[in-house]
């Protein structure tokens, strides 16, 4: 289907692709790894034509259509409703369905037989191409990605760009290319939305090349690997699992190799080193230099596998109790968001909240960290617990200026130079990286030193939102063996399933407006979950993580008529328009400055690069501050 042979792709000075090939087949479901950095992203653009290689071809089918998901796609804006942006998959039908409406109003003043036969021809290419399916198979793919009925007819532009970004996975769906691209589609996407996604592409036709971070995500969809490293792109005939034992063999036989050639080359040396000055042994010592010159050498093994070993210092340890809440309820004006609900930690617990987007996760975090009040109920820290939150905003918190030395330095930990150079090397920087600015990072690494920041605190009690946002598989697992060595307490939200199975020991859910645990791993919640499922489809009841209606004794609206909104109401709308519209400046600007980036010329003109590079994190930043203004204010 497509043949890559002999790429070559530089970026300014710096080597991506070195003669790389690689064949994709039609129903191959590729899951393309790597390093951040190393061009995962930029094959893809290759294969759209979005970059033009240096060197080597591309030969593509001629009936081989594309679909790319991508992160440019956040910024894509519409009056239309999301149904109708999704629907616009069906080009061809939709401008049949305006041919067949033009006939049918033509019939009114003119009805011929010869009209009669255009609109019949014109139904049935209609429905040859699945016109008169469309909108239902548009709805079910966008509710599975996590819609509600009610929201497919509002405009795609009162979305945030997280949501945005589903509708347009839902349209590339809906076109059914003959090659899938998806960079990242988990980036976006809740746990129940994931496992939709893995069970649409397990029965879909086509091909799929998937990059992702999500080793779970992988292994349920994908048959082949590719990673890319070395500049090339190496095959392994299997899902993710089966790549890490592969490889490990792999490296097996390669370590051998280099140890008998290193060994074989000493030995040549010692021959070399032994008989040059001997008159009858010269001939053979110089036949041995040059076989030396001449030999292929095989390369070590290089070690993917950063161990941490990390020392936490407590200066206080905490009671017994971390944390108690008592008959909490939170609203946002009549919207509910808890009621009655039960909060109990314990001293060692170690927490992962999980659920769909927009039932309160978030907001939960925010109560437990008391940076909001309950609408009622009681919040009670236990003794000595000392907090620390991360989130997403911590990251735009991180002194650009600083270097990240300088940073660790300024956190305040009381460690000295070597024990932060230590902590910053098990985070993947070394030696002279520590003295990078944090304003020339790219995001996953300022995720790490965010990270590294929170997790040197001397806080017994750590909140973590979505802590693996933009981390390269390396650095998840980097993070997973800091918190197996953390002897504190913690609360994870994330929808890396990895992840949570190998931290958490608890699983917090959210059902019917209250917080639930399971007490045990993520593989014996999700088990336990499924029975449940099972069972209620058996009695015919709903299934159990739907939220029920609020009971009789909830407050129910009187029959008075509606009450005009509050000053702070009419205030927060006019706000939400004005945020709406600024988020919409700031990402066609993100747009703008993205082509620049990638735009392989600038790379010559330093004062070009450092100008756009500055310009582009500083609209990063003000997008992201926006978006989350956004989504308080549409709460309220």
């Amino acid at each position: 289907m497509i043949s890559i042979s002999d790429l070559d792709f530089h970026f300014g000075s710096r080597t991506l692709y070195d003669k790389a090939s690689l064949h994709i087949k039609p129903k191959d479901k590729i899951g393309l790894i790597g390093l951040n950095g190393k061009g995962k992203s930029t094959l893809l653009r290759i294969l759209v034509g979005e970059y033009k290689p240096d060197g080597g071809s591309i030969s593509m089918s001629k009936d081989v259509s594309l679909g790319f998901l991508n992160q440019d796609l956040l910024s894509y804006d519409s009056h239309e409703s999301i149904l109708n942006v999704a629907m616009q998959a069906f080009g061809e039908a939709l401008d049949i369905q305006k041919k067949i409406d033009e006939i049918l109003l033509e019939f009114e003043t003119n009805y011929s037989d010869e009209l009669v036969e255009k609109l019949a021809d014109a139904q049935e290419r209609f429905e040859r191409l699945g016109g008169y399916t469309m909108q239902a198979r548009t709805e079910e793919i966008l509710e599975g990605l996590g819609f509600t009925t009610e929201e497919l007819q509002r405009p795609l532009k009162l979305f945030s760009g997280g949501w945005r970004m589903r509708v347009m996975l839902a349209k590339i769906l809906l076109q059914q290319p003959s090659l899938l691209l998806l960079d990242e589609p988990t980036n976006h996407l809740d746990l129940p939305s994931i496992k939709w996604i893995e069970n649409y592409l397990a029965g879909y036709e086509g091909a799929v090349i998937i990059v992702s971070h999500d080793r779970e995500f992988l292994d349920r969809t994908t048959n082949t690997t590719v990673e890319v490293a070395g500049g090339k792109l190496v095959p392994y005939a299997g899902n993710y699992s089966y790549y890490l034992e592969e490889k490990e063999e792999r490296n097996a036989i390669q370590k051998g190799a280099f140890e008998n050639q290193q060994a074989q080359i000493k030995q040549a040396e010692r021959f070399i080193e032994r008989f040059k000055a001997k008159a009858s042994k010269a001939k053979q010592a110089q036949s041995r230099v040059k076989a030396l010159d001449k030999l292929e050498r095989v390369e070590d093994v290089a070690s993917a596998d950063a161990r941490v070993n990390m020392k936490f210092n407590f200066t206080v340890q905490p009671g017994r109790h971390i944390l108690r809440m008592e008959h909490v309820g939170k609203k946002y004006g009549e919207k509910i968001i808890f009621r009655d609900t039960n909060v109990h930690i314990e001293r060692g617990d170690k927490i992962a909240l999980i659920g769909a987007n927009g039932k309160g996760k978030s907001t939960l975090m925010r109560l437990v960290a008391g940076q909001e009040a309950p609408t009622n109920g009681n919040h009670q820290l236990g003794h000595n617990v000392i907090m620390s939150f991360y989130a997403q905003h911590q990251l735009e918190s991180l002194r650009i200026e600083n270097e990240i030395l300088q940073e660790m330095i300024e956190a305040g930990s009381k460690r000295n130079e070597m024990e932060l150079r230590s902590v910053l090397g098990s985070f993947l920087f070394s030696g002279e990286e520590v003295y990078k600015k944090i304003k020339v990072l790219s995001g996953g690494e300022k995720s790490r030193v965010a990270l590294a920041k929170t997790l040197i605190s001397e806080a017994n009690f750590l909140l973590l939102d979505e802590p693996t946002n933009h981390l390269d598989m390396q650095s998840v697992n980097i993070l997973i063996q800091a918190l197996e060595q953390y002897e504190g307490t913690y609360i994870v939200i994330s929808h890396d399933r990895f992840f949570v199975e190998n931290v958490a020991n608890k699983i917090w859910f959210i059902e019917d407006y209250q917080l639930k645990e399971y007490p045990g791993t993520y593989a014996e919640y999700e088990q336990w979950q499924e029975d449940r499922e099972r069972d209620a489809k058996k009695a015919g009841l709903p299934s159990p993580s739907a939220n029920k209606p609020l009971p009789k004794e909830e407050p129910k609206a009187d029959h008075t008529p509606a009450k005009t909104p509050s000053p702070d109401q009419k205030k927060a709308l006019k706000e939400l328009a004005e945020v709406e519209k600024k988020i919409d400046e700031r990402e066609k600007e993100l747009a703008e400055y993205e082509k620049q980036l990638a735009d392989p010329k600038i790379y010559d003109n330093a004062a070009q690069l450092k100008d756009a590079t500055l310009k582009f994190e500083q609209v990063k930043k003000e997008l992201a501050q926006l978006n989350d203004r956004w989504e308080m204010l549409a709460e309220m």
